[in-house]
């Protein structure tokens, strides 16, 4: 009986041991799924939010970086706008690739060497073409003024009306992008220099060569803001003659004097300045950048609701010269100052006339995807 009794507890014993272990070895299963499931929540839910542009495989071609696109306010950000400058209005934008900087000269002469084109600046005016621009019956200048010529600045040594340009432009026969302050002048060793003396014409070859296109003004803007929203200038809201020198302007009493504080009285090489959050240089100062919009000085006030991906209005109008259709203009440029444009403040638009070229008008392109 003692033996029954001793079999029983040992075969108890037994029982309970490989109870235990089974026990242990379910338990020991039942942690290792549950630490499974936990990684994958956790795997989960540190990625499934992350924002597109850090899992994007976008590669930016050379020299370009990728714009990701998105909404934004358009329009006045200050009590410097001006009146074509309202409405602020809601856009959206495409992405888009954009060149990290202005055109620059090398980049031109690359071009002009490839394809032969010979720029606006170079032709001789055609009179037939002057004249629709022109009010009915104005007589054809002598042939001496139709000749290759560009708009160059020319500072005054007297005090002007700073409502009158042609007190600071001149006229000047030979000027061209080779030979930015006349046929004496040249640009050796400014090949980073921004590009001048390029009409909207001109820019828009260099696009097509280059299989690229002008930046819509929508698009230029959101890019010069940089990501910030309802920013005055493309760092933010600091004044742009406080603190460090942030972009190539006047400085001084515009046009008599440029204490040219930032070192340099006309353009800067480009890149000489801190880029946006972007990553783009000089979308303020520098030199003014075509668009590929037509102007119209009611463009904003004729918006209705959220536009998407605008291409700029039908027809150009400009109250100043509402004959001469024109293109926009957008970045500001080495003459910009408080007192005159200040058109380094990101929402600030100027325009010309497609065939016009100036010393302080240069361009940069962009391209889809």
């Amino acid at each position: 009986m003692y033996k029954f009794h001793l079999k029983q507890k040992v075969m108890r014993e037994r029982y309970f041991i490989i109870l235990l272990i089974f026990l242990l070895i379910l338990g020991c299963n039942q942690q290792k799924q549950s630490e499974k499931q936990e990684q994958k929540v956790v795997n989960k839910s540190c990625c499934e939010n992350i924002p597109s542009r850090y899992g994007s495989k976008t590669i930016s071609p050379e020299g370009m970086v990728w714009i990701a696109g998105g909404t934004f306010m358009m329009g006045a950000d200050n009590d410097q706008a001006r009146d074509d400058e309202y409405p602020k209005h809601e856009v959206s934008v495409s992405g888009f690739f954009m060149d990290t900087h202005e055109v620059t000269n090398k980049q031109f002469r690359d071009f002009v060497e490839a394809s032969g084109y010979v720029t606006e600046a170079e032709r001789k005016p055609n009179w037939e073409e002057i004249k629709t621009q022109l009010p009915p019956g104005t007589p054809k200048p002598d042939e001496s003024v139709l000749v290759p010529s560009s708009l160059t600045f020319q500072s005054p040594n007297y005090e002007v009306n700073l409502n009158k340009p042609a007190s600071w432009w001149n006229w000047t026969s030979g000027a061209s992008w080779k030979h930015p302050k006349g046929p004496e002048s040249t640009i050796e060793g400014m090949d980073n220099h921004p590009v001048v003396h390029v009409s909207w014409n001109d820019a828009m070859a260099y696009c097509k060569w280059a299989g690229k296109r002008l930046p819509t003004e929508a698009e230029w803007e959101f890019a010069g803001r940089g990501g910030l929203a309802n920013n005055i200038y493309p760092w933010g809201n600091e004044n742009i003659e406080e603190g460090h020198v942030k972009a190539n302007y006047w400085q001084g009493k515009f046009p008599q004097k440029n204490l040219a504080l930032d070192g340099f009285y006309t353009s800067a090489p480009v890149m000489n300045f801190e880029p946006n959050l972007y990553g783009l240089y000089d979308m303020a100062g520098n030199v003014w950048e075509w668009c590929s919009d037509n102007y119209n000085y009611h463009a904003y006030k004729m918006k209705k609701g959220k536009s998407v991906n605008p291409q700029g209005p039908d027809k150009s109008f400009d109250p100043n010269e509402p004959g001469i259709a024109k293109k926009v203009t957008r970045g500001g440029s080495f003459l910009c100052n408080d007192s005159y444009c200040s058109g380094y403040r990101v929402a600030a638009r100027m325009k010309s006339s497609p065939d016009t070229s100036l010393e302080h008008t240069g361009f940069r392109c962009v391209k889809d995807k």
